[in-house]
């Protein structure tokens, strides 16, 4: 993914003569050949991230479409009040690219975890959230978004869902709906989208019918698609790797609780500062796993028969 990044950068580079890349000492290399191939326009600003906020924003005040690319906490926790003061009140345009969100970064301790990203930057306006799991899926959103006249935060994950879905369907505010299903919605986000399907194969065979509903824009959110979906078959279970409050369950919450007769639960990251592990341990503690799914679905939802 990471790679995929420096590769739309130089990609759109070349062609815009307006795109600016800001980083925070992180992927220098694999970016040396937008460097190269865009000279004046490609900074290493070091370890100082609310001051890259700064500079970006006085970039998109000049007219520029920057791109700031760092660590997740760094980036949005850490220069939250340059965020909101220097793109959001002045309406500025640009691109935040993290990785390192969530467990990305697992081993390195709570320090370098970060799973309210949605939450701070949702809480801001003029801005958009974007969550793509496969190459195609940035390389494409970035080139439908990077020059609008919003603030854009792309959360790019090290792991992806390894699906194949057909680029036709990727559209920037436009849920996937990857399976159809009578029984339960279950929408899910990032990687997580590879334990929803293995979650649902497994499923099939206990007599369950699973709808899933894939979603890589969590800003605007794609309620029309979700609530066609929960209405038809009355109960939802979201998976993310978020914090429960202020994630995508919360905001699909919102958009069908008046849904008669609907059951709702969700799987995500309780507000806890979470250890030392790999990817694969934190997630599982927090039931992000295909196994998790099916424990939630078969202990919290009855399926009509």
């Amino acid at each position: 993914m990471r790679q995929q990044f420096a590769d739309t950068m130089l990609e759109v580079g070349q062609s815009d003569p307006n795109l600016v890349v800001l980083i925070g000492d992180i992927s220098h290399f694999i970016l040396q050949p937008f460097a190269k191939a865009c000279p004046g326009r490609f900074y290493n600003v070091g370890i100082c991230e609310p001051t890259i906020v700064s500079m970006a924003a006085g970039l998109a005040k000049t007219g520029f479409y920057p791109v700031v690319h760092t660590i997740a906490p760094f980036i949005l926790e850490r220069s939250f009040e340059q965020i909101k003061l220097d793109f959001c009140y002045q309406k500025l345009n640009g691109n935040l690219i993290s990785v390192g969100s969530a467990f990305d970064y697992s081993n390195l301790g709570c320090t370098h975890h970060c799973y309210d990203d949605f939450a701070l930057i949702k809480s801001l306006p003029n801005t958009q959230v974007v969550y793509p799991s496969s190459c195609a899926e940035f390389d494409i959103l970035f080139k439908q978004t990077y020059n609008n006249s919003y603030l854009t935060l792309f959360r790019i994950p090290e792991v992806q869902h390894e699906q194949l879905i057909d680029p036709f369907l990727i559209k920037f505010g436009k849920a996937i709906k990857i399976t159809e299903g009578k029984d339960i919605t279950l929408v899910a986000t990032g990687p997580q989208l590879k334990n929803a399907i293995e979650a649902r194969n497994k499923l099939s065979g206990k007599g369950w019918d699973v709808e899933i509903i894939y979603v890589h824009t969590i800003l605007p959110l794609d309620l029309p698609l979700i609530y066609e979906s929960v209405e038809k078959t009355k109960k939802v279970l979201v998976v993310e790797e978020h914090n429960r409050f202020g994630g995508l369950g919360h905001d699909i919450l919102q958009g069908v609780y008046n849904i008669k007769g609907m059951q709702f639960s969700s799987i995500a990251i309780d507000s806890f500062m979470h250890d030392y592990g790999t990817y694969e341990e934190l997630c599982s503690q927090a039931g992000l796993s295909s196994d998790g799914i099916i424990r939630v679905i078969q202990n919290n939802f009855k399926k009509h028969m």
